[in-house]
């Protein structure tokens, strides 16, 4: 992203790199299966604020670790050839979804627990 001042540092708050990071995040997420998958969670369960719980903490143990993972590709790896496997990665993905998916005759539909145990 051109502009946004990666190089800032941590001596203070870099409000511009804050906003960008959420704006390109959150769009990306909506409709996005993580958050098909919380809709059905939630929607399926009897306590819905656990549903959150746990979704929060994934999505930001997935953050922290993408977090500390492009930090240490961009030291061996050009940044130009991250952001192209991350497209190819992402273009093989679109591509595999395409294929229709193999039915399992008999497989029983996941029971999702209610949290009144």
């Amino acid at each position: 992203m051109v502009g946004v001042g990666y190089g800032a540092g941590e001596a203070g708050m870099n409000w511009q790199l804050l906003g960008v990071t959420f704006v390109t995040v959150f769009l990306a997420e909506i409709g996005d299966k993580s958050q098909l998958a919380t809709i059905a969670l939630s929607g399926r369960s009897a306590a819905p604020r656990w549903v959150f719980v746990g979704t929060a903490s994934a999505l930001l143990t997935a953050s922290f670790l993408g977090v500390c993972l492009g930090e240490e590709l961009t030291q061996v790896l050009p940044l130009d050839a991250l952001q192209m496997g991350a497209a190819l990665g992402f273009f093989l993905l679109g591509v595999r979804s395409l294929w229709p998916k193999k039915k399992e005759p008999g497989r029983p539909s996941p029971q999702i627990p209610s949290g009144k145990d």
